[in-house]
């Protein structure tokens, strides 16, 4: 059968050369005589295969030596109350810039540590735009700013960082990270879930500058104490080590095609190509200020949503999946991850001018 072009949000297409090449290596990694699956993660072959992992990360994202990389689980959701659990410090407010539904989840878990100050909401106008640094309201005394730089589900990207001064800047990068460089100098930490660009799901990366850990209260579950993991190498306990070998394997793969540069400038291909189709056509429609829009996550509205189920219909006809937009929203949401081909968006495209031909 041949493979369709998935465009879901996550867990999401993977390369079908680091698919094949897991598949060869499921029952024997490199002449050991196991799986990678039934490995003792202290021992030296997935030791070793940590170690590339995170090498080969931290040279594809440049990361300094003054950050930690930590491989751990529970998602970017567990993230929401871990961050502030490590990062207040003492103090007793942090800020948060609200750009939509990851936004407020995380917003919903720091109020339960401290004072969250809303910096800044995107609200005013349904979450389809990024509000500029001019208009953000920081509170001096905060401990950190946190913020969403591409909204999976409303499909709004930053596409600049903001400035924070002194304080340390908290940014989840879920849905867009390794699809642009990032500028370590201008975060304190930056985290995201693998189950977008980098892996499986299971995984969650965490890239945390060295004097930003430490700094849990007494009582933390060791768990959820970046120092613990830090000081351990991300192996305090059995962390989850297939999708560690995955993401490894998608490391060297986005290498192979030319580093993060390359994954760029497909990314900007691909959702160039759909938002003309978007703009040129009076039958789908965008939502997204343009400045603003997701290079990842495109969602779009037909003129009648009673049509919905059959344009669902066509595309799954069609050998394009995972088109349905989330269920808080509706309409469709086309996710253009880093193994996304450029021929499904070409399809999708032609598919989106077949539809409105027959039914505007």
């Amino acid at each position: 059968m041949a493979r369709l072009f998935n465009f879901s949000a996550g867990p999401a297409v993977l390369p079908e050369e680091v698919l094949a090449q897991a598949a060869s290596e499921m029952l024997d990694w490199h002449g050991c005589g196991m799986s990678v699956m039934e490995m003792s993660h202290r021992g030296k072959e997935f030791i070793a295969i940590c170690d590339q992992a995170e090498a080969d990360l931290r040279e594809l994202l440049a990361i300094p030596s003054s950050f930690k990389v930590l491989f751990l689980q529970g998602g970017a959701t567990l993230q929401f109350g871990v961050i502030p659990m490590n990062l207040l410090r003492g103090r007793k407010s942090a800020d948060y810039i609200n750009t939509g539904e990851w936004a407020k989840k995380a917003i919903k878990e720091a109020k339960g540590q401290c004072n969250v100050n809303l910096a800044a909401s995107a609200e005013d106008r349904n979450f389809t735009y990024a509000p500029e640094r001019a208009s953000w309201k920081l509170d001096p005394e905060a401990a950190y700013v946190h913020y969403t730089s591409n909204e999976t589900i409303g499909g709004v990207e930053f596409q600049w960082v903001p400035d924070t001064g002194s304080v340390p800047l908290v940014c989840d990068m879920s849905s867009h990270f390794l699809s642009r460089p990032v500028e370590f100098s201008k975060y304190g930490l930056v985290y995201a879930g693998a189950q977008k660009n980098v892996g499986p799901a299971g995984l969650t990366l965490v890239i945390v500058r060295e004097d930003l850990i430490g700094g849990a209260p007494k009582g933390t579950p060791s768990m959820l104490d970046y120092k613990v993991h830090a000081d351990a190498g991300s192996m305090s306990n059995t962390p989850p080590t297939y999708p560690i070998y995955v993401a490894g394997l998608v490391f060297q793969w986005v290498k192979r095609q030319g580093g993060i540069a390359a994954m760029e400038r497909r990314a900007l291909e691909r959702s160039g190509l759909l938002y003309e189709a978007l703009d040129k056509s009076r039958f789908f429609k965008n939502p997204v200020r343009p400045q603003d829009r997701s290079r990842m996550n495109v969602p779009f509205t037909l003129a009648d949503s009673k049509l919905d189920e059959a344009f669902l219909k066509g595309a799954k006809e069609r050998g394009l999946v995972e088109l349905k937009g989330h269920r808080s929203v509706g309409g469709m949401r086309a996710s253009m991850y880093n193994a996304m081909p450029i021929e499904g968006v070409r399809r999708l495209v032609e598919y989106l001018r077949e539809f409105e031909k027959q039914h505007a």
